[in-house]
């Protein structure tokens, strides 16, 4: 029998959109070969039977309920508050987004079996092994570039190197759920505040899926490791974009299915089309 591995590769799955999401980056990362454990945090919201794929993949179910935030917070940072406040005029969040579940990620830093874990949107795929970022400090994530460099500033949470601790996750509660606390981008803004000296990553550990159309120049498929499917997922079929993001579209289908998954090294780049 294996020992069980001191490293993880964490998701988050809140419903059945994204456990289609999670089986996806699951597959892909086996693919690459990671000894490290598959782990899906799950919320009250999954249907069992939508998990059943991720276990049939080897992935370990773990059961990761909504923090325990007042009615204050809970208010503050509803679907309805949040948009209204923040509106997204750069792409369109899906109906089934609910920016309460995006701090449930928090809860990893309970999974004291683990000396790190690397955090993974649901809504990603991995295309080579990224195990060496099990040797990044806590707490490292990549710039959020899909447009312009505007916003290198600001990390993107779809991918991070965490230490798990039941003493972090305890300073995180407290310090979450302050008198009037708002976190206008959940927990995006709350990790770059609780670590404000946070690791840069490269953008190559998680790249945003416009950049394949508005910074063609930035895609090179020989040194993507993770694409992030931010705003419009690659199963809706009201895709808004799926026109001008098709090959990313088509690849994320294959590793949805098995079938047909290319050599990466092969594909064409944006910028030579």
């Amino acid at each position: 029998m294996p020992l069980p591995s001191p490293y993880a590769y964490v998701t988050l799955v809140t419903n059945r959109d994204y456990a289609m999401g999670a089986t996806a980056l699951v597959r892909s990362l086996k693919l690459t070969g990671t000894a490290a454990d598959l782990v899906v945090m799950h919320t009250g919201g999954v249907d069992p039977q939508a998990l059943e794929p991720l276990v049939e993949l080897g992935a370990k179910l773990y059961p990761a309920e909504l923090l325990d935030c007042s009615d204050a917070f809970n208010e503050r940072h509803s679907r309805a508050r949040i948009h209204a406040d923040a509106p997204f005029t750069k792409g369109r969040k899906p109906a089934f987004h609910s920016p309460l579940d995006n701090f449930c990620k928090l809860r990893l830093w309970q999974m004291t079996q683990y000396e790190r874990v690397v955090f993974i949107d649901a809504d990603a795929v991995v295309l080579r092994n990224i195990d060496k970022l099990f040797a990044y400090p806590e707490f490292s994530a990549a710039p959020n570039v899909y447009e312009s460099v505007a916003d290198f500033h600001r990390l993107n949470s779809g991918v991070f190197v965490a230490k798990p601790s039941e003493a972090t996750f305890d300073a995180m509660l407290a310090r979450l759920d302050e008198p009037d606390a708002h976190w206008p981008r959940t927990d995006q803004t709350f990790l770059q505040t609780f670590f404000p000296d946070w690791h840069g990553l490269p953008v190559t550990m998680n790249m945003l899926q416009y950049v394949w159309f508005s910074m063609p120049a930035l895609w090179h498929w020989g040194s993507v490791n993770v694409i992030h499917y931010q705003y419009e997922k690659p199963w809706e079929t009201d895709h808004p974009k799926a026109d001008r993001l098709r090959p990313l579209i088509d690849l994320w289908q294959a590793y949805y299915t098995g079938e047909k998954i290319p050599d990466i090294a092969s594909l064409p780049n944006p910028a030579d089309a």
